[in-house]
């Protein structure tokens, strides 16, 4: 049986021969418009100090629209599916379903990150509808808190965001994309993180959590951000 197909950006290639993802060669035909979230009114809180010393892309966006931004990852994580989406410049879209679990699953990331040039992770929170978490957030923040571990080393920073609704939410944008249903089964994880990173990028990263390793080198290592490139920063290599 083949594997499901889902669209996904140009520039990601991913091995041919890995079935745990399910993606597209068709990019330019991408079913994807804007919906209202419906549903989520979370309580405003004070930006933390250390959200002001390691900011989202949504917030760097938002505070100097003129700055170049990094690339931001939106992870929807399940206990067997984890819906992926890719965030660059003010396009959002829906990028790939991985059938992964554990080290597999991390490591996958972080490779997919790498391929995508993302420098954020923004990993999905399972919450109740009052902001109260859940069973399960608890295993979304052991997983986190080693994809920090691994991200930082990259100078790659992971968040946490509120995922309360996303599903009903990315239901309702699929059927209005018109999927039908076996399409909305195979894509539904995706879409989910399509929805979590619009609700950042909405909220300019200001009800986020950041996940930060406890070593004191690897906050260094997030403070000075990923290596700069010479192709798009020569000016920083000019003696």
């Amino acid at each position: 049986m083949s594997s499901p197909q889902l669209q996904s950006h140009p520039f990601f290639n991913p091995s041919k021969t890995n079935p745990n993802l399910i993606f597209s060669k068709s990019p330019l035909f991408l079913p994807y418009f804007s919906t209202p979230i419906r549903n989520y009114n979370p309580k405003p809180n004070a930006l933390s100090l250390s959200l002001q010393e390691f900011p989202p892309n949504a917030l760097r966006r938002k505070t100097n629209p003129q700055c170049t931004v990094g690339f931001s990852l939106g992870v929807d994580l399940g206990s067997s599916r984890t819906g992926l989406a890719l965030s660059k410049g003010f396009s959002v879209r829906p990028l790939t379903v991985l059938k992964l679990r554990g080290q597999k699953l991390e490591l996958q990331l972080l490779d997919m990150a790498e391929r995508e040039e993302v420098d954020e992770f923004i990993i999905g929170i399972p919450k109740s509808w009052d902001g109260k978490e859940t069973p399960q957030s608890n295993k979304v923040r052991s997983i986190a808190g080693r994809l920090a571990v691994r991200a930082a080393e990259r100078g790659w920073r992971v968040y946490l965001q509120d995922e309360h609704g996303t599903s009903s939410e990315a239901a309702y944008r699929m059927i209005n994309l018109g999927l039908n249903k076996s399409a909305r089964q195979k894509t539904s994880d995706a879409y989910a993180a399509v929805i979590l990173l619009e609700r950042y990028f909405a909220m300019s990263g200001e009800d986020i959590e950041i996940v930060l390793p406890k070593q004191i080198d690897l906050q260094e290592k997030l403070r000075k951000g990923t290596p700069l490139d010479i192709d798009f920063s020569p000016e920083e290599f000019v003696d």
